[in-house]
């Protein structure tokens, strides 16, 4: 099955300092949420904006689309 995988996202942060946990305190993310992004879960259209909003960066910076594989 094709995915969404944000480790772009936590390359970012780690370049810029942040922490995975950092998302709860400098977006207002819940824990379950920062989960969701870690193990490339479905997130909504709004947690991507807020992410984006927040560190001036575009839905391509910070995830990538993977197909399958067939």
């Amino acid at each position: 099955m094709s995915s969404i995988r944000y480790y772009k996202l936590f390359d970012m942060l780690a370049r810029r300092g942040y922490k995975k946990t950092d998302l709860k305190l400098e977006v207002g993310f819940s824990t379950v949420t920062v989960a969701k992004l870690s193990k490339g879960e479905s997130v909504t259209t709004d947690t991507i904006l807020r992410i984006c909003e927040r560190f001036d960066v575009q839905p391509g910076d910070i995830m990538e689309y993977v197909p399958d594989e067939d």
